[in-house]
């Protein structure tokens, strides 16, 4: 595995540079420092990044900044999304090489990095076009004056983007922001950076110098002074919950709007009436789909104590299709997880289950053999499971299901909002009714009933509670990057 990924590392990243992507080029860090980034499959290191701190933020700011106001804030929608267009054309004929480092650079089987690039390319061509269609408004207000909205772009952009899903984050919010006239800095991952900065550079001949700007680095070294910058007009961070809170913090020093979509511990609902071979598959995809490392995976199952033993049985039987596998053959379901630390995070977290007294019925280990050097894990799943536990509380962001048994519909209910957070749920019944009154009872952004990760373009998609703060992916979040001003326009007397 080790000289599968040695060649097809150097298959990706020879001749490119991973430095910034500002003002239209590629440019080193001021003081020039840089980090590596590593493939966990074999633990491999794959390129060389530049290491942004402050100075860079401010450089990328201020083309961001004469960018929109020059040129950008002037075109028109159209004008806009045919540029839009032309980037999405030139990414679509480097599909392989993204997908090739987004494998790498995150562990993810290549088969699903591929289509993951294609979904960015969709939300990128979506926003393209449904900023087209976002309109004013005529108020009125009688003969004597006329009254109208205008919606306009905030400016600067300043945007987080996390490791797991990098690229399809990056559509998320460069599109829209982008097709709503705003111009960009973004600041990737450090864990997962090289997917971006090449989409970056692969603007060249589409987007005007400085409308979309990549400063890579570190979160305290590059994040921080994004979010703090006086001249950032917007922000929008994906991540955890205690980094979004200090994001918050820092947009309300500044009085900057800003979306936060944070973490979740969703759950799937099984209720006893369910067609329960297919709500295992379901819950299975769910929660170890990219390893388990979703926002809104769903790491809760509660399944009704009348069919907890079929569903058990159905479930571990659906787990056995997550193998652990090399992420660039084709066929693999179950890539490593992204780094050493989070590897850590998520065999501490087994072990906190074993000590509250879950039972494990699946998995709980590392792989051994030719997977030794890399940071996979097993799927893993507990049962007798209580919802008071950590392991049921807090985000994991790994290949670990709890399965928590519930006696009737208000118990039901009452399990699945008892967290901080309502990101996403599941609910697997075939009864109408129950499907509607799931769904209006739980308190989470999303909910899918007999599926899971039903989402797309045009599809809102954002938190209650702790989960965040705005909507992605869908018409809304073009509000979400404009402003509205009301004119007011006094008229005279008809004559």
């Amino acid at each position: 595995m080790k000289e599968r990924h040695s060649e097809a590392i150097e298959r990706a990243t020879t001749d490119l540079r991973f430095e910034h992507w500002i003002d239209g080029e590629s440019t080193d860090s001021a003081d020039g420092t840089t980090f590596e980034t590593t493939d966990p499959a074999v633990s491999m290191p794959i390129a060389s990044v530049s290491s942004g701190k402050s100075t860079d933020i401010d450089r990328a700011v201020s083309a961001a900044r004469g960018a929109f106001e020059a040129e950008w804030r002037k075109t028109t929608p159209r004008s806009r999304a045919k540029r839009i267009r032309e980037w999405t054309t030139l990414l679509r004929a480097r599909v392989d090489e993204l997908a090739r480092l987004e494998s790498l650079d995150t562990g993810k089987p290549l088969e699903y990095a591929r289509d993951e690039v294609g979904d960015t390319i969709e939300y990128l061509e979506y926003y393209a076009s449904v900023a087209q269609a976002h309109e004013g408004a005529h108020l009125p207000q009688g003969t004597d004056n006329h009254v109208y909205i205008r919606n306009e772009p905030y400016g600067v952009a300043g945007q987080i983007l996390p490791w797991n899903y990098p690229l399809n984050l990056f559509g998320w919010k460069v599109g829209a922001a982008l097709a709503a006239g705003n111009t960009v800095v973004c600041k990737p991952s450090e864990e997962a950076p090289l997917s971006i900065t090449r989409a970056a550079q692969l603007s060249a001949d589409a987007l005007p110098d400085g409308v979309l700007n990549v400063v890579n680095g570190f979160g305290t070294e590059a994040g921080a002074p994004l979010t703090q910058h006086d001249d950032v007009d917007k922000l929008s961070f994906t991540g955890s919950v205690p980094v979004g809170k200090q994001v918050m913090t820092a947009a309300a020093d500044g009085v900057t709007p800003v979306t936060l979509e944070l973490g979740g511990k969703s759950p799937f609902v099984v209720f006893p009436d369910a067609d329960i071979e297919q709500a295992a598959t379901t819950a299975a995809a769910g929660i170890f789909y990219n390893t388990g490392q979703s926002c809104d995976a769903c790491s809760r199952v509660l399944v009704h104590e009348d069919v907890h033993g079929e569903f058990t049985d159905a479930f571990l039987a659906a787990t056995d299709g997550w193998t652990a596998g090399d992420p660039l053959l084709e066929g693999t379901t179950l890539g490593p997880l992204t780094f050493e630390e989070q590897h850590d995070k998520v065999s501490k977290y087994v072990d906190i289950g074993r000590e509250e007294g879950a039972t494990i019925v699946y998995g709980g280990e590392s792989p051994a053999g030719e997977y030794d050097d890399g940071q996979f894990f097993e799927p893993t799943v507990f049962d007798d499971v209580d919802n008071d536990m950590r392991i049921a509380q807090e985000e994991i962001f790994g290949p670990i299901e709890c399965i928590i048994t519930f006696g009737d519909y208000e118990e039901a209910i009452e399990l699945a909002n008892d967290v901080e957070y309502g990101l996403a749920a599941g609910v697997a019944t075939r009864d109408a009714t129950t499907a509607h009154r799931a769904a209006a009872d739980i308190r989470a952004g999303s909910i899918w009933v007999n599926e899971y990760h039903g989402g797309g373009p045009g599809i809102p998609f954002g938190g209650f509670k702790a989960s965040g703060i705005g909507r992605e992916c869908a018409k809304q979040t073009i509000d979400e990057y404009t402003q509205s001003k009301a004119v007011n326009i006094a008229l005279d007397d008809p004559v």
